[in-house]
């Protein structure tokens, strides 16, 4: 078994999980209030960088500020363009606590920590400065999924590299917190129907305004109790679903409109990294094919470092 890949089971660490998950979105919402809106809410989410998840540069104060979500030394940790830094522990607290120690980080690093306070994509959310319930910190377990994260990561990156069309940077959405990557078809798509809960509905139409191909990871909860890749098209041609996608641990689950992979089939595999290109090229091809994309404009060879893409096909 290739150790790059860690075991990361739901269960031991669901709790955590779910408390790491609101910390994430209130270090996005900052991330959200202070940037201009790009297509599908790409101003919003948060990068996997050698720590942790990262905002990136923040247009606020003295210039700008990131925030980052350390799972190696366990903080939220900003720094602004003046050279200020601050940090804030991560360890068992409730979401209140935490929220309260971000926003004071905020204001001591220059930056206006006004954002929106209340979790999205969640049911019956409770504002973060109203959740009061202690929850735990498993360390380890938060290292182990940054580390999982890491990896699929790299992987996502390296598809990435095979569609010269519009494509989506690897990143992680901070609302149902999955890392994901997501290719267009440059078509407009039809209205989606909304209701995703917590989410206002022009957010996720202008999310779907456009037909996509993508694919994801989520280390669990929302349905699917074990960490899984995901893939799903939109609008869903005819027969995606009863298409042959590959490894044989993939499956198309109805009840999500999704073809799924275990993460263990992944990490357990004689090869983890040619595994998961084979879930995310096959899944793909289903997509593309069965909506007639123009592929022959939009694939192209997988990107090699110091290579310039060839032109001659």
């Amino acid at each position: 078994m290739n150790q790059a890949w860690p075991d990361i089971p739901y269960e031991p660490w669901r709790e955590t999980c779910t408390a790491l998950h609101l910390y994430s979105q209130i270090v996005g919402k900052y991330r959200l209030a202070r940037t201009p809106w790009i297509n599908h809410s790409w101003h919003a989410t948060l990068y996997v960088e050698a720590r942790g998840f990262t905002t990136g540069p923040v247009p606020d104060g003295p210039g700008a500020i990131t925030l980052t979500l350390d799972l190696v030394d366990h903080a939220v940790t900003g720094a602004a363009s003046d050279g200020r830094t601050a940090r804030v522990a991560l360890g068992p607290s409730s979401v209140a606590e935490l929220h309260a120690r971000i926003v004071a980080m905020i204001r001591d690093l220059g930056g206006r920590p006004d954002f929106h306070g209340r979790p999205n994509e969640i049911p019956e959310p409770v504002p973060f400065a109203r959740d009061d319930a202690k929850r735990p910190y498993d360390a380890d377990a938060a290292n182990r999924f940054f580390r999982a994260c890491v990896q699929v990561d790299r992987v996502f990156r390296r598809f990435r590299t095979g569609f010269l069309g519009k494509v989506s940077p690897v990143h992680l959405f901070w609302g149902s917190f999955d890392l994901a990557v997501t290719r267009f078809s440059g078509r407009a798509a039809p209205s989606h129907p909304g209701g995703i809960p917590a989410l206002p509905d022009a957010v996720t139409r202008e999310a779907y305004s456009h037909e996509v191909s993508s694919a994801g990871f989520w280390p669990g909860g929302g349905g699917v109790d074990a960490p899984c890749f995901y893939a799903y098209a939109y609008p869903t041609p005819e027969g995606f679903a009863d298409t042959p996608v590959r490894p044989e641990a993939a499956r198309f689950d109805a009840t999500l409109g999704e073809f799924l992979l275990p993460y263990d089939a992944v990490r357990q595999s004689g090869d983890p990294d040619a595994a998961l290109l084979a879930f995310l090229q096959s899944t793909y091809d289903a997509a593309a094919d069965r909506s007639g994309w123009d592929r022959a404009a939009l694939d192209g060879p997988p990107g090699r470092p110091l290579r310039p893409r060839p032109l001659d096909g």
